[in-house]
C-alpha cells in the first residue's frame, strides 16, 4: 500500500490562489469551474484511504493558464464546509502536502 501523503504546509505559505481557494471551500463558494467539489477518486493511492465519496477536489487557479491548470486542494469529510484535513497539490496528484494552520 503506498505512504500516505508527505509532508506538510502552512496555509500562509500557500500561493495566494490557494488560501483564496481554502476560503472559499470553507465558505461553501461559489466556486469559479463546474469540476469544483466533485468527488476525488484518489486513484493514485497517495492519500489516506477513505471510502468513495470522502474526498473533493478544488481548482487552485494558476495566472497564465488557458485551463484549470495543475494546482489543486482535494479536501476529505462528510461536510465539505467543514473539512477533517486538506492536501494542496502543484503537480496534478503526482504528491501531496497536508496544509496545516
Amino acid at each position: 500500500m503506498p505512504a500516505p501523503a508527505a509532508g506538510t504546509v502552512a496555509l500562509a505559505a500557500l500561493p495566494a490562489e490557494a488560501q483564496h481557494t481554502e476560503r472559499l471551500i470553507r465558505s461553501g463558494g461559489p466556486f469559479p469551474y463546474a469540476k469544483d467539489g466533485t468527488v476525488f477518486g484518489n486513484r493514485e493511492r497517495l492519500l489516506p484511504s477513505h471510502p468513495r465519496g470522502y474526498y473533493r477536489e478544488y481548482t487552485v487557479p494558476t495566472p497564465g493558464s488557458r485551463d484549470r491548470g495543475a494546482r489543486r486542494i482535494v479536501c476529505g469529510g462528510m461536510q465539505p464546509r467543514e473539512p477533517e484535513a486538506c492536501f494542496y497539490t502543484e503537480d496534478h496528484y503526482a504528491s501531496f502536502r497536508r496544509i496545516v494552520q
